[in-house]
């Protein structure tokens, strides 16, 4: 075993929660902290930087490429989870939206599954405290934070298209969906700054990182966590072909996202016992909820050929780029989904189970396509989300991909919401303001040649194969280490996984439920509330 450098605090992941963990918990001079991230550092990196560009990463270095298991709902296939492998995680990779989810998200995670302090008043103050919001304020926002959030220095007249024809559709105009209300349609809010990415690595990482008590490894890849008499020591990772050991005085903190951190767990000892000996593992603590709850949003692409308009990506031209470096605007500046909306697809459900992403621009299988044509894209994405998998090891060699099976609509539920959600998103389509711009719909799932159709035309049938062929992830995994008071509850509500001493969990996977809305400021503020976990401290006390 190699020599152990000894800290208070190791942290493996630097996305969403562990870089803004990083940088709450080395606020305190007295704490010596390590942050572990596999990948490398992001700076420097146009294709990071520019917001339109954020699916050029996928399948490239900076990308995990994880694939799930053939899903029986998408036909057998299996469907491509692209993670970021970079300082500052997914927020370098993410299409950048702000959306925080439902009040009955948050209600519901205390109430529903035991996670008490977790209610939407309790949580409110951590997504305030994050955010520096360009235009809106107290009392749902904050304008002081690290987290910059603005509305997008340019839109595309098509997003703006789709919020006319959405509110002669019924829908109400909604300039916030993170206040008061959250139904409604409007135009997504976004965490850039000036019209560039602003990551957590950015916001949070940067700044901390001339802390001399903060230190910060990349290309450092976990292996697993080190338990002495059932509590965690410390951290065992790889760094440039060298073998490392990182011990923690006081805790472990897991923030390597909802496929990674249930992983580490397994491999480290700590899961469903039957599995972890089948693979070879002692087990450490029987945990059988670990990689257990998995789910995601899924997202159904439905593609129009646009006519009297313009498609987003015919602003990557060297014109475009040499505009957004000098001043930050242009089309370079979309985040692709740049409008959307909220709603219900039964009126006796209590909060929206659909949000829609408009993208002035065809964007399928992830946005690995170059667009043949001028496109427009609505993307009906269910976010009440019923279907559950989960993650299991291939191998107790930390560098195998976990298996990975989310059973996309295996509950019948999903598959009829979204359907109604599809339905819906077509109609909204066929009012003027938006169908003035329309052609037919572009049914790759047809094959080549086949003239296009009006949307409108399209059978259940129909509908049924687009669905499975086209539906995707949105990004947005969460649940394999879900924190309540249940039996299958991984983490407890103040984090600490179950079982063991020494070790918490804060990122994504921590969450019962996914929130109605894109993932990245929930689990912003799941970061920003675990510091003040284990501060044991509130948001008015922790320290700016």
């Amino acid at each position: 075993m190699p020599k152990a450098e000894h800290f208070d605090y190791v942290i493996v992941g630097s996305g969403s929660a562990g870089g803004v963990l990083a940088a709450r918990l080395s606020e305190d001079a007295g704490v010596r902290v390590l942050l572990l991230e596999a990948g490398p550092d992001d700076a420097g990196e146009d294709a990071i930087r520019i917001p339109l560009a954020f699916s050029t990463l996928f399948k490239t270095r900076w990308d995990w490429r994880y694939e799930t298991e053939p899903q029986a709902a998408l036909g057998g296939g299996r469907a491509f989870w692209p993670r970021m492998k970079a300082l500052g995680g997914c927020t370098s990779m993410n299409a950048m939206i702000y959306i925080r989810g439902n009040r009955l998200d948050y209600d519901g995670w205390r109430d529903d599954h035991g996670a008490e302090g977790w209610g939407y008043d309790d949580v409110l103050p951590y997504f305030v405290r994050a955010e520096a919001n360009t235009r809106l304020d107290a009392p749902y926002h904050g304008r002081e934070g690290p987290l910059h959030v603005e509305d997008r220095v340019f839109t595309h007249p098509l997003s703006h298209a789709w919020v006319e024809a959405a509110a002669q559709d019924g829908l109400a105009r909604n300039d916030d969906f993170n206040g008061a209300a959250q139904e409604g349609a409007g135009l997504y809010q976004v965490t850039c700054k000036d019209g560039a990415r602003w990551s957590v690595a950015d916001a949070y990482l940067r700044p901390a990182m001339a802390r001399p008590n903060l230190a910060v490894r990349t290309g450092a890849f976990a292996t697993r966590v080190l338990f002495d008499r059932g509590r965690a020591t410390g951290v065992a990772y790889r760094q440039r072909g060298e073998d490392a050991v990182a011990e923690a005085d006081r805790e472990v903190i897991l923030s390597a996202g909802a496929i990674n951190t249930p992983q580490l767990l397994m491999l480290s000892g700590v899961g469903p016992a039957d599995h972890l000996r089948e693979q070879g593992i002692d087990v450490v603590a029987d945990l059988p909820g670990v990689g257990e709850n998995l789910h995601d949003h899924p997202v159904v692409p439905l593609l129009w050929y646009t006519h009297g308009t313009t498609d987003v990506a015919e602003g990557s031209t060297l014109t475009g780029l040499l505009r957004w470096k000098l001043t930050g605007r242009g089309p370079l500046a979309s985040n692709v989904a740049e409008a959307g909306a909220f709603f219900r697809t039964l009126d006796s459900l209590d909060a929206p189970d659909i949000q829609i992403h408009a993208a002035p621009t065809g964007f399928w299988d992830n946005g690995l396509h170059e667009p043949a044509a001028r496109m427009l894209t609505l993307g009906p994405t269910l976010v009440d989300v019923h279907s559950r998998g989960r993650i299991t090891l291939r191998s107790a060699d930390p560098r195998w991909h976990p298996r990975i099976d989310p059973r996309y609509l295996d509950d019948g539920r999903d598959l009829d919401a979204l359907l109604a959600g599809t339905r819906r998103t077509i109609e909204i389509a066929s009012h003027r303001p938006l169908a003035k711009f329309l052609a037919g719909a572009f049914l790759p799932w047809r094959g080549p040649g086949i003239a296009p159709v009006p949307m409108g035309s399209l059978t259940d049938d129909d509908l049924h194969a687009h669905v499975r062929a086209l539906t995707q992830t949105l990004y947005h995994p969460v649940g394999t280490c879900a924190m309540g008071t249940g039996p299958r509850a991984v983490v407890d509500p103040a984090l600490r996984v179950r079982g063991v001493e020494g070790l918490r969990v804060a990122d994504a996977s921590v969450m019962p439920k996914v929130p109605r809305g894109n993932t990245n400021a929930p689990t912003i503020m799941v970061g920003e509330k675990a510091a003040d976990l284990l501060r044991a401290q509130t948001p008015h006390e922790a320290p700016r």
